[in-house]
């Protein structure tokens, strides 16, 4: 008897240290999974998948911001915040697409205007530092809209902001 009460509690705990185990390691693959899905889905190949991304992702490649990832700007920087943010997006993206209901042209809606703006203000912390507030608008986009996503044209054909 005794023999099986040391038998019952040896397995009792390997099972234990198998199941520790085998959490460790699904929270490792689930870790590993999103941050490669993150990663890959702010790129701009995978952005230019969708065609009315097309324009958006060839003139982001010609500019200033082309070594930065689409999530840079485009999502929050917090994994947990990107995360809820890009499902969200994914979800409000994959509904437009079954539904057929897609505009030619992509307007970002106030939430996203948010981030962006406080990414463009994380980022340009010293341009923001020499910009006199009252001259200030609400967003960084009002005045620099096409930042980086301009029209092809030459630069000395391009607006400058305020025009």
């Amino acid at each position: 008897m005794l023999v099986i009460s040391k038998l019952k509690e040896k397995l009792k705990s390997n099972n234990k240290w198998f199941l520790i185990s085998l959490v460790l390691m699904m929270g490792i693959f689930l870790y590993a999974g999103s941050s490669f899905a993150m990663k890959a889905t702010g790129q701009a190949e995978f952005c230019s998948s969708c065609h009315v991304m097309n324009q958006a992702a060839r003139t982001y490649l010609d500019s200033v911001h082309a070594g930065i990832s689409c999530n840079d700007c485009h999502a929050p920087h917090q994994p947990l915040a990107q995360t809820t943010f890009k499902a969200k997006a994914a979800f409000d993206h994959i509904s437009a697409n079954i539904s057929g209901n897609i505009d030619d042209v992509i307007h970002a809606k106030a939430h996203s205007k948010a981030v962006v703006n406080q990414n463009c203000m994380n980022c340009h912390q010293m341009t923001n530092k020499n910009v006199a507030s009252n001259d200030v608008k609400q967003s960084c986009t009002d005045c620099h809209r096409q930042v980086p996503h301009f029209s092809k044209k030459p630069i000395g054909e391009r607006k400058v902001a305020g025009e």
